[in-house]
C-alpha cells in the first residue's frame, strides 16, 4: 500500500468526497482509517462549530494541528481523512508529504454547494469561515488553498460523477506509483 510510505492523506476542500472515500479506500486496503474532524470532535466533545462557537477558530486550529500532529507520527498502515483547513499547517504537511501519499480531492464548485447543503451533519461539521453565502466562501477560500493544495499533494483526483468505491480504486492504482 502507498509504497514505501504505508499512509494515504487525503486532502482537499469541503465536501470532495475525503471522509467516504476515505473509509472506502481503507476497507479496500485492510488497512485503518482516521477521519481528522472525527478525532477533533471526540477529543473536544463538541461538534466543529460547537468549539469554533465557543473557543474560535485558533482553538479549533490548534486541535486540528494536534490531530495532524497525531497522524503523521502514527507508524500504521491507514488512510487519514483530513479536513479542508489541514494545508494551514505547513510543517506538519510538509512532514505528510514526505511520509505517506498525500492525495489531493477536488470537484466543481455546484457540485461541493449541492454536497453541502444536502448533507445533514453540515451544519455542525462545516461552520461559516467568511460569514459570506456559500459560493462567494467557497470562491474565497479555494483561492487562498488551492495553491497549498497543490504544494502539498502528489497528486489530485476530480471526485465529479464518481462515487467512493471508483475513487478509491482509482487512487489505490495511483498510489502505487507515487510512494
Amino acid at each position: 500500500m502507498a509504497g514505501k510510505r504505508g499512509k494515504i492523506f487525503l486532502i482537499g476542500y469541503r465536501a470532495t468526497g475525503k471522509s467516504s472515500v476515505g473509509r472506502e479506500l481503507a476497507r479496500m486496503l485492510g488497512c485503518a482509517f482516521m477521519d481528522l474532524d472525527d478525532e477533533i470532535e471526540s477529543r473536544a466533545g463538541a461538534t466543529i462549530s460547537e468549539i469554533v462557537e465557543k473557543k474560535g477558530w485558533d482553538t479549533f486550529r490548534n486541535l486540528e494541528r494536534k490531530a495532524l500532529e497525531k497522524a503523521v507520527e502514527n507508524k500504521k498502515k491507514m488512510v487519514v481523512a483530513c479536513g479542508g483547513g489541514i494545508v494551514l499547517h505547513p510543517e506538519l504537511m510538509e512532514k505528510a508529504k514526505k511520509t505517506a501519499v498525500v492525495v489531493w480531492l477536488t470537484a466543481p464548485m455546484d457540485v461541493m454547494k449541492r454536497r453541502i447543503a444536502s448533507d445533514s451533519r453540515s451544519a455542525t461539521r462545516r461552520p461559516s469561515l467568511t460569514g459570506d453565502d456559500i459560493e462567494k466562501e467557497i470562491s474565497k477560500i479555494l483561492e487562498q488553498r488551492e495553491p497549498l493544495y497543490r504544494q502539498y499533494s502528489h497528486f489530485e483526483i476530480d471526485t465529479f460523477e464518481k462515487g467512493p468505491f471508483q475513487l478509491a480504486r482509482e487512487i489505490s492504482e495511483a498510489v502505487k506509483y507515487a510512494g
